[in-house]
């Protein structure tokens, strides 16, 4: 596959991440889109899929390589669990650690906020206590 291919086939499957498009993403992955590979942005699959709470695509990028710990973005973003967590996607962050997501892991490269942070931050119960039912800490 061409450079050019690759790189409009990973902003393809960032975009059908963000947007909850399960069938779509599935489709792309099948063709060869890398789940690991950011887009031009910084921007990772899993992360866009985990900030917009898309349980069904964050598990199917999980189950095809993404790695639930890949922080995302250039200094802006941070990691899927911390995104998924701050918006109180419950069901994402169930997916996330059911793969093997640390729930301690702290976002800008163990500089910054815990996904527990980012849950205490709004009125997201559920999604603290799954947290701390992993063993996350402040």
């Amino acid at each position: 596959m061409s450079r050019r291919r690759r790189k409009k086939q990973t902003q393809r499957l960032v975009l059908a991440a963000e947007l909850g498009r399960t069938t779509e993403v599935r489709a792309l992955l099948r063709a060869g889109a890398d789940p690991r590979t950011p887009d031009p942005d910084g921007t990772t699959p899993l992360y866009g899929a985990s900030v917009h709470g898309t349980a069904p695509v964050v598990k199917a990028l999980l189950e095809a390589g993404a790695d639930p710990d890949a922080e995302s973005g250039h200094g802006d973003q941070g990691t899927p669990l911390c995104a998924a967590a701050c918006w109180g996607h419950t069901e994402a962050v169930r997916e996330l650690l059911a793969h093997g997501a640390d729930p301690n892991l702290r976002e800008d490269h163990g500089t910054g906020n815990t996904p527990l942070y980012w849950a205490t931050q709004g009125p997201h119960e559920e999604t603290v206590a799954v947290l701390r039912g992993a063993g996350a800490s402040a």
